[in-house]
């Protein structure tokens, strides 16, 4: 029974983390809700036929120029500021690292991995990217703000910030908050890629949950707490509208926190393993300039009113169950149930320790008995007879007589009686 249950809670478990894995991974080919087949670009037209009306000039774009900690004013309005008194400099090739002296093992992980970042960051971008760059690491928050360039905006209570224009990523190592833990690779390369996809972008502006849902996404953050979030918004029918988030995001924190959810998952769906060369297409049709809603139409063949259905499609699809697994009442029952086995298998190891014992003393009883049958054989009694005129002996002088009482040898010659020497 034990083993049965342990099975079903198994079972149950993986039941429920199958939207987990189907979340964190890439997606499999083929996969339910996917669509099939390619997306053919049209080659640009030399001319318009005298009959066909002539396609009218795109308006100017009113997507936003940057994201809260990527804010950009424009080519040639920000410079690259000089490096701090009393730091150092470490130049890794096409990355330069300013650090102070006492920062230098921090750094050191930043160094390792910062190639790999970028060869990821330019397969997924299908462009070349971070040709130059540039990472200064503040000791704390208020040394990091010093480090922004003149006149430059800089966003409250940031953990980093990338300005594009000049590819320049400003981090701290203490966190915002002293209470709070902070991951200084995971900023590291959230930073860079908002750095990666301007350089791709050519400069041109996307909306606000394109961009910020990118930079989530490269960068590995962790997504338990964003998958929990986006369950509950699912289920209970509170997720945003894509066109809701193009300039910015929701003030409120409830709804803040559904807005970076929908955005890094959005992104996680539109760079789908079976999708990837369609976002690169999608990359190049921004890069030229052309519209959002025109590029996501000719790079995925479906407008993005379409593509967000799917989208929401394959959210309800992967989070129904999660509000449930997430909930605290399921970890009450979980546990429980782990409780009752483990309660239930002790038990039986219990039992099973009492039988051995019980035959252990059953056989050192029969061992036992077995030596006393032996020892009762080999005694030896001895009896002897009674005479009618002498007294009874005492025992001990039956056992062994003194030595004086032994015969000496003695012969009789002629009437005398002479002693043997």
């Amino acid at each position: 029974m034990g083993r049965a249950a342990l099975r079903l809670i198994i079972l149950v478990v993986l039941f429920l983390c199958a939207p987990v894995w189907a979340a964190t991974g890439d997606g499999a080919p083929g996969s339910v809700g996917v669509r099939q087949g390619t997306t053919e670009v049209a080659a640009p037209r030399a001319g318009v036929a005298p009959d066909e009306p002539a396609e009218p000039a795109p308006a100017p774009s009113t997507l936003p120029s940057s994201v809260a900690d990527a804010p950009r004013l424009g080519a040639g309005v920000l410079h690259m500021p000089p490096v701090p008194s009393g730091f150092n400099t470490f130049n890794a090739r096409w990355l330069t690292f300013v650090y102070h002296p006492s920062s230098r093992e921090r750094m050191q992980p930043l160094v390792t991995q910062a190639d790999a970042v970028r060869s990821e960051l330019t397969e997924r971008l299908g462009f070349p990217v971070l040709s130059e760059a540039r990472v200064e690491i503040a000791r704390t928050p208020l040394e990091m703000t010093t480090f922004a360039p003149p006149g430059a905006p800089y966003p409250e209570y940031a953990a980093g910030v990338a300005y594009s224009e000049l590819g320049l990523v400003l981090l701290t190592l203490a966190p915002v908050h002293p209470s709070s833990e902070q991951d200084l690779g995971e900023v590291f390369r959230h930073e860079l890629a908002h750095v990666a996809l301007n350089d791709a972008l050519n400069g041109q502006p996307v909306p606000r949950w394109f961009n910020e849902g990118f930079a989530m996404f490269a960068s590995g953050e962790s997504a338990f707490v964003r998958m929990k979030t986006l369950s509950l918004a699912t289920v209970g029918g509170s997720l945003i509208p894509l066109h809701d988030l193009e300039r910015s995001f929701p003030d409120d924190e409830t709804k803040a926190q559904v807005a970076y959810a929908e955005a890094v998952d959005v992104l996680r769906f539109l760079v789908r393993r079976e999708d990837a060369h369609r976002f690169r297409a999608l990359i190049a049709e921004l890069r030229g300039g052309k519209a959002f809603d025109k590029a996501v139409l000719d790079a995925y063949g479906v407008e993005l009113v379409t593509l967000e259905l799917e989208w929401r499609d394959d959210v309800s699809r992967r989070y129904t169950f999660w509000p449930i697994l997430l909930s605290g009442t399921f970890f009450w029952v979980i546990a429980l149930g782990v409780f009752v086995w483990g309660w239930r298998r002790r038990r039986r190891r219990d039992k099973v320790t009492l039988q051995r014992w019980a035959r252990q003393e059953a056989v050192e009883d029969l061992q036992r008995a077995r030596l006393a049958l032996r020892s009762e054989a080999a005694r030896v009694h001895i009896v002897l007879a009674k005479g009618s005129d002498a007294p009874e002996a005492p025992a001990a002088q039956l056992a062994m007589p003194p030595p004086s009482e032994v015969e000496v040898p003695r012969v009789e010659h002629d009437g005398n009686w002479h002693t043997l020497h």
